[in-house]
């Protein structure tokens, strides 16, 4: 049986208005340097001509326009459409237990949270997926409030949650009727995982955040163990060979499918290596083709 009843609910401790301090700064560093990306910008798509304000660049003029109506006006192009960002969060137990204070699942939904807000920051609407037992779902949007109301909902989480992460992700494609970036950010445990990520990259841009936790990285070599599955509380015996045979399946597949894959290991800093992963693609704004 498992320790913990799934309908039993824990809150991540850090408190409210310390994870929005937390994640606001994150998302500021991601989005340090780069282009806000205003609605109206130089773009292929005419949108309207306005008057002339000192400053604007000469290469801008309307000159028809100022000719009709005497008074000097400037081209506004329509800067191009964004990609809609899903986030996809693992919010099974494996997410939950940890050797560290921080857990893969508070570090995960940092994460979440902060690429959520650079991408808005930057008119890219963005939607939320958890792939746990939990029915949690936001579409997507450029409406701040709504990504932190989501984001307040996980902090609450559950230490027997099982996966649906193939189950979810199968059932979620098809719905997608537009070209999409989907960033999957998990410990990828689940045996089935390069498979469901498969179905994302066939139709859309897809990125894997992989969190580790310190611990795992111990499990190298063929010792034999006895262990309590987090999901469901069966007690097994195996050896390290299965869990690395699986991470080990989920590298080659995310090779072949030439997906980006960044490793997170959560006791250790990682901004620097995520904003630089999110930028190699230009991830929280790309325009739709």
């Amino acid at each position: 049986m498992p320790l913990l009843s799934t309908n039993e609910q824990h809150l991540l401790p850090l408190d409210g208005k310390r994870f929005e301090l937390t994640v606001k700064k994150l998302a500021d560093e991601l989005n340090y340097g780069t282009d806000p990306s205003p609605y109206f910008g130089t773009g292929m798509d005419y949108a309207q001509s306005r008057l002339y304000v000192a400053g604007d660049p000469i290469r801008s003029m309307d000159w028809r326009v100022t000719a009709r109506t005497g008074r000097y006006h400037v081209k506004e192009y329509e800067a191009p459409k964004r990609m809609p960002i899903w986030l996809l969060f693992d919010t099974s137990a494996s997410m939950t237990l940890s050797s560290v204070p921080v857990s893969k699942y508070e570090q995960g939904l940092r994460v979440l949270t902060a690429i959520g807000l650079a991408a808005q920051q930057r008119m890219s609407p963005v939607g939320i997926l958890g792939l746990g037992e939990r029915e949690i779902s936001m579409r997507p949007t450029l409406a701040r409030s709504q990504l932190m109301q989501t984001a307040h909902r996980l902090r609450h989480y559950q230490t027997a949650e099982q996966t649906c992460f193939y189950d979810k992700i199968t059932h979620w494609v098809p719905s997608l009727k537009n070209r999409a970036v989907v960033i999957v950010i998990s410990d990828f445990h689940d045996t089935m995982a390069h498979e469901a990520l498969k179905r994302i990259a066939c139709q859309h841009d897809l990125m894997a955040i992989q969190l580790v936790d310190p611990a795992e990285k111990g499990l190298q070599g063929h010792s034999i163990f006895r262990a309590r599955e987090a999901e469901s509380g069966i007690t097994f015996t195996a050896t390290n060979a299965i869990f690395s045979e699986t991470q080990t399946q989920l590298r080659q597949a995310l090779h072949c499918m030439q997906v980006d894959h960044l490793r997170i290991e959560i006791e250790k800093p990682f901004v620097y290596a995520l904003q630089h992963f999110l930028a190699k693609r230009n991830a929280l704004a790309k325009a739709v083709r």
